[in-house]
C-alpha cells in the first residue's frame, strides 16, 4: 500500500490556530486539572510537554507551579506559546525539536502528550517516540497520552465533518484504512477567499494495542482513562494512556 502524503506545515499552521485556538484555549484550565489528578503531579516537577502546539497546556502547568520544558515541531506555535508565556509572567522552556529524537536521558517526573499528537509517522517512528519518551523519563516516571479512541471513532465513523468560523470554512474528508490502522484525511480550508487542500493522517489505536506497544517501550504498566478521568469504556470518545516507566522513583518527587 503506498504511504499517503502528510503536509505537515499545511496541517500545524496558521490555519490551525485560526479554527483551532479559541476552543482549545477554552478547555486548557480543565486539561490542566484532569493531567493533574491522573499523574498526581506536585509543585516543582519537571514536565515536558510533547507536542506543546500553543502551549496552553503547558503554561498552565507551569502556573500551577511545575517546571515545564514544552517541545515542538512547529515555530509558529512556538513563537505563540512563548509570548502568553511571557505575558503571563511564566517561565517555560520551549525546545523546537523532533520527537522522534529527544535531547534527555531520565530528566522528567512526568511527560504528556495531548490531544491526538501522536500517531503522524510510520509504525517505526512511532514506536520510536515512545521509545524516547522512555528514556526521558525518570526511573518510575509517568507519562500520559491523550488522543481519539479508536472503537468509538469506527462505531461514530462520519466521512465528512466541516468546521466554520466568520464564514470561513475547514472540510476534513475521512477515510479509515484497515490494513494501516490509519484515517487518512484530505483538508480543505476556505479561508479570506482562498482554498487550500492539505493531505495528512493519523495512526488510531485500541488500548489494548498502545498498551502493548508502551509496554514494549520499556514502560511496567498502563492504565486506561476516559475523557473525565474515568475508566475507559464503550462509550469513551477520548483515550487517555498513563503509562509508568520501569524502575523505583529516585530522590524527589516521581
Amino acid at each position: 500500500m503506498p504511504e499517503p502524503a502528510f503536509d505537515a506545515e499545511g496541517v500545524f499552521g496558521e490555519d490551525y490556530l485560526y479554527f483551532y485556538s479559541d476552543r482549545l484555549g477554552t478547555s486548557a484550565g480543565a486539561d490542566a486539572e484532569l493531567i493533574w489528578r491522573l499523574l498526581e503531579l506536585e509543585p516543582r516537577m519537571e514536565v515536558l510537554d510533547l507536542a506543546c502546539g500553543h502551549g496552553r497546556i503547558a503554561n498552565a502547568l507551569a502556573a500551577r507551579g511545575c517546571i515545564v520544558t514544552g517541545l515542538d515541531a512547529t515555530p509558529l506555535f512556538l513563537d505563540r506559546a512563548k509570548r502568553d508565556a511571557a505575558a503571563q509572567g511564566l517561565r517555560v522552556s520551549y525546545v523546537e525539536g523532533d520527537m522522534r529524537a529527544l535531547p534527555w536521558t531520565e530528566r522528567f517526573h512526568r511527560v504528556i502528550n495531548w490531544f491526538t499528537a501522536f500517531g503522524y509517522f510510520d509504525d517505526v517512528g512511532n514506536r520510536q517516540v515512545l521509545s524516547q519518551v522512555a528514556r526521558a523519563l525518570k526511573p518510575g516516571g509517568r507519562f500520559a497520552l491523550e488522543m481519539n479512541n479508536r472503537d468509538w471513532v469506527i462505531r461514530q465513523f462520519q466521512p465528512v465533518s466541516v468546521d466554520e468560523r466568520y464564514g470561513d470554512l475547514l472540510i476534513d474528508r475521512r477515510r479509515f484504512e484497515p490494513q494501516t490502522g490509519r484515517m487518512v484525511t484530505r483538508r480543505t480550508v476556505i479561508r479570506d477567499g482562498h482554498v487550500r487542500h492539505t493531505p495528512y493522517f493519523v495512526r488510531m489505536f485500541t488500548f489494548t494495542e498502545l498498551r502493548d506497544w508502551l509496554l514494549d517501550a520499556g514502560f511496567a504498566t498502563v492504565d486506561g482513562w476516559d475523557e473525565n478521568g474515568d475508566a475507559l469504556g464503550m462509550e469513551s470518545r477520548r483515550m487517555i494512556a498513563v503509562a509508568r516507566r520501569h524502575g523505583r522513583p529516585g530522590v524527589g518527587p516521581a
